[in-house]
């Protein structure tokens, strides 16, 4: 009896002791459960969140922010708007620690931390939920100079602050008053808030010592949140460092948080060709650390960087599903402001206006995180280019990416498929034209059924890509044009008929007119859409559509107002063959005159005009006649009212006139017939092409460098003392190079390459070219000491792997892809060259002195 009084007073105490951390643990919205799976509180079902970084109210955003004169609350109203209308449910962002703290961890009472407050409170609205990184270790400048700061971070470097004891100390003071901090705008602190839901202690930490000071070094932090009553889960970067993996997997912590940046950083130009293999897998390497397991697993960033393509965020999406991630955010959502010039991260870009194609992507990719089954694995790229009710597709013309369930309908750019129930249509969005919406303008575009018979019709305006926005950036220099333009739209859907109402609901709109066959001219704005004979008194401006109000609508206004002409040459077509000049041109009226000048070589200039296909799409055709073996050159002309402008430059004025100084030109090289196609030049190619190396050092590494030749550059990559299973070389896409030289793709019987060792080795050459598909097939070479033509017959080439370029990082994950099938090497649909070595060398030539040089290859008959 004794034994048993004895323990039910123990069970009733530790039920007491227990139920004040019950009830906090009640206001969280969320759990860790026993395996490590994230779960709501409310219905125990499994969590799935898919969102943006964004970063505002700190550092650059802040400062862009400011040189404009902008409201900044404003700003963040419109831009979390946007986030919504995008579908985003999840947002994280490292907070600049060095701007509201000092250097003993004190929380300053600031702008900054109070446009964080602000912008928290709105992310509620919009039933966004957040996850804090207190703790970003580094100062507040990029992409400018870092500011003086009074951050414990402007104290202690990234190196220093994971184990100087005094840093640690001001990271412990600093953790436990942000999370104690009240919110005036929520009247809730943060660890109180219940639509904080987890924090991930610090970001990208740079640990270094014995692998025990790490394990303690993240206990201690946790110890500190957790001293202030937080019982929400927290996170830790195991992938930032993968050597103290073991050590941070036996920290006291819920979760472990990973990256993913699948095409490499800071390019400073526009990543062309099939990149969805770079995408087709995320591999983690911990599951053989015990600790690891049963924990659960976030992605606090990730971006297909320097990419435009539209097909990458979905694939994405079911890469990171698979692999047992629940909460994913991008890294990093550009302010509408600032979008224009991408000036904030040059890396990145990802804004609804600006980007479009890629934000109905994101909406598709939150689509694929919520609905496709976890663990379901759908097969190696291509095979999994469609997926449950999702489709990813690249072509070197367009990529785009679909969703196409009952209820939702949306596409990134031009699509032929038709809705899988077109009456129980709910949500559609889109870029370019369906079977349900035919539509010739560059902007978004959302409807969603309030009730039969009535729509809401969302219309963004044109945005118009004139400069690679991934180039280096300048608040100056504008990437993506606004223009507010009137464009026809088809709709063609049964439930409202076609001779509905177009009604504007927005701002300022009283637009107001009838469809026709379901045709009507619409301009940038919301509206109803209502059925002949159908009322809409109950849809007054207060009524919410989930988090969006039903008359919202954000959109910038155009920054430039000069004429612009944004045209890439061609870069070789075939003599005798007619081709297409295209370029965009923005800020003309519309009955401008445009004339393409193609100079001779004998005669005066020829004028062509240019034809508009489109409100910004201009295009002329030079006729074979004037295709002769050599340099084209030619420039584009506009007369616009009593002005004339010349491009490339943009100068006014006569381009005949006698004291004319400008003679920019755009040129085009002219294969004579049956000629040799250049698949590279590492003069011309240099700034195209993707290098690969395994270790950078003073004595090695990969670079252009002088030839035998005056003026002939050449690709020189070498290593000091070469290890097994190294491999050094690049990659290029060439996709371009093939357009308009496919009628003699047929003739070609060889490639030759132009090559040679260094440092007396012996060795081989890899050459590989992949098809659009990403099937790649490959021949290998010997190399002497002496530059030489060495031939290749295209017949040779056999399947084979290719490099993940530019390199994924974590570098943990896979540098080779292996396509699904092989239909056989098709010059006509080339995507890339691939050229490699440090395969297959003997044992004797391991940890020596190794080096190639390659001056260009050609496709010849």
């Amino acid at each position: 009896m004794k034994r048993s009084f004895t323990y039910a007073l123990l069970l009733i105490a530790g039920i007491l002791m227990y139920l004040p951390s019950m009830a906090q643990s009640n206001k969280n919205e969320i759990y860790v459960d026993a395996q490590g799976r994230i779960r709501w509180q409310k219905d125990h079902t499994e969590v799935y969140l898919f969102g943006v970084n964004y970063t505002v109210p700190f550092a650059y955003g802040y400062r862009s922010l400011k040189a404009l004169d902008k409201d900044i609350e404003k700003e963040i109203d419109e831009d979390v708007y946007h986030l919504a209308r995008m579908g985003a449910d999840a947002f994280r962002v490292h907070i600049w620690d060095t701007e509201i703290s000092d250097t003993t961890g004190n929380l300053l009472q600031n702008e900054h931390l109070k446009l964080f407050d602000y912008l928290v409170y709105r992310l509620k609205q919009r039933y966004i939920k957040i996850i804090i990184t207190p703790i970003a270790f580094w100062g507040n400048g990029y992409p400018q100079r870092d500011e003086k700061t009074a951050g414990f971070s402007s104290k202690y470097n990234k190196g220093q602050a994971t184990v100087n004891e005094n840093a640690i100390k001001a990271q412990e003071n600093y953790l436990k008053q942000l999370l104690q901090h009240v919110n005036p705008y929520t009247k809730l602190n943060y660890r109180d808030e219940p639509d904080v839901i987890a924090a991930e202690l610090n970001n990208e930490p740079s640990h270094s010592g014995p692998k025990a000071n790490v394990t303690a070094y993240i206990n201690r932090l946790a110890a500190a949140a957790r001293s202030t009553g937080w019982t929400k889960p927290l996170f830790y970067n195991i992938s930032q460092s993968p050597y103290y993996a073991d050590a941070v997997a036996k920290s006291n912590v819920n979760g472990f948080s990973f990256q993913w940046y699948p095409t490499g950083l800071v390019a400073g130009h526009e990543q062309k060709g099939n990149l969805l293999p770079n995408v087709d897998q995320y591999k983690i390497l911990f599951d053989t650390i015990p600790e690891f397991h049963n924990k659960a697993r976030m992605v606090y960033e990730f971006d297909a960087a320097d990419v435009l393509q539209s097909c990458m965020y979905p694939a994405v999406a079911r890469s990171f599903k698979l692999a047992g991630f629940q909460w994913v955010t991008q890294f990093a959502y550009d302010p509408l402001a600032t979008a224009y010039g991408n000036t904030e991260y040059q890396t990145h870009f990802l804004n609804l206006a600006y980007t479009p194609a890629k934000a109905i992507s994101f909406l598709i990719a939150n689509r694929v995180f919520h609905l496709l089954p976890r663990n379901k694995d759908y097969g190696t790229y291509p095979a999994d280019s469609v997926f449950d009710a999702y489709h990813v597709s690249y072509n070197d013309q367009e990529s785009m990416s679909e969703m196409n369930t009952a209820k939702e309908y949306y596409y990134s750019g031009n699509t032929s498929a038709s809705p899988s129930d077109a009456k129980k249509l709910e949500h559609i969005a889109g870029v370019g034209s369906s079977a349900v919406i035919g539509y010739k303008g560059y902007g978004a575009y959302f409807m969603d059924k309030l009730e039969n018979g009535v729509w809401r019709l969302e219309v963004m305006p044109d945005a118009i890509t004139v400069r690679d926005p991934f180039e280096r950036p300048s608040p100056s220099r504008e990437a993506v044009h606004i223009q507010w333009s009137d464009q026809p739209m088809k709709i063609s859907l049964a439930d409202i008929g076609d001779d509905f109402e177009i009604k504007g609901i927005s701002q300022d709109n009283s637009y107001h007119t009838t469809a026709s066959g379901g045709t009507f001219t619409i301009k940038p704005g919301t509206y109803l859409l209502v059925k002949k004979g159908k009322g809409t008194e109950k849809w007054t401006s207060q009524k919410m559509i989930g988090n969006l109000g039903l008359n919202e609508f954000i959109a910038p206004q155009s920054f430039s107002k000069e004429p612009y002409v944004s045209h890439t040459p061609v870069i070789e077509v075939s003599a005798g063959k007619a081709f297409t000049v295209n370029a965009k041109i923005i800020n003309i009226s519309p009955d401008a005159k445009v004339n393409l000048q193609v100079n001779r070589g004998f005669g005066p200039p020829a004028s062509i005009p240019m034809e508009k296909t489109t409100p910004y799409d201009y295009s002329a055709s030079i006729p074979a006649a004037q295709v002769n073996a050599g340099i084209l050159t030619y420039r584009i002309t506009i007369q616009d009212a009593s002005k004339t402008y010349t491009f490339p430059g943009g100068y006014e004025g006569d381009l005949y006139a006698w004291d004319n100084l400008h003679n920019e030109t755009w040129q085009t090289f002219v294969a004579a017939p049956n000629g040799k196609l250049s698949l590279f030049n590492a003069t011309i190619d240099k700034g195209r092409t993707n290098p690969y190396f395994p270790v950078f050092t003073r004595n090695g590494g990969a670079q252009f460098t002088s030839g035998e030749e005056t003026g002939q550059l050449t690709f020189r990559a070498s290593i000091p003392a070469i290890k097994k299973g190294q491999e050094m070389g690049f990659q290029l896409y060439v996709g371009d190079k093939l357009k308009y030289r496919l009628p003699e793709v047929s003739s070609y019987s060889k490639m030759v390459v132009r090559a040679r060792l260094q440092n007396g080795q012996a060795g081989k050459l890899r050459v590989a070219l992949s098809n659009t598909d990403a099937s790649t097939y490959s021949a290998s070479v010997d190399l002497s000491n002496e530059f030489k033509n060495i031939e290749i017959p295209l017949s040779s080439f056999k399947p084979d792997s290719s490099l993940l370029l530019p390199r994924p990082y974590p570098s943990f994950l896979p540098l080779w892809f292996k396509a699904f099938s092989f239909s056989g090497l098709n010059i006509s649909k080339l995507d890339k060259l691939e050229i490699t070595t440090g395969r297959d060398l003997n044992t004797d030539q391991y940890n020596k002195p190794f080096g190639i040089e390659v001056e260009s290859v050609t496709l010849e008959p």
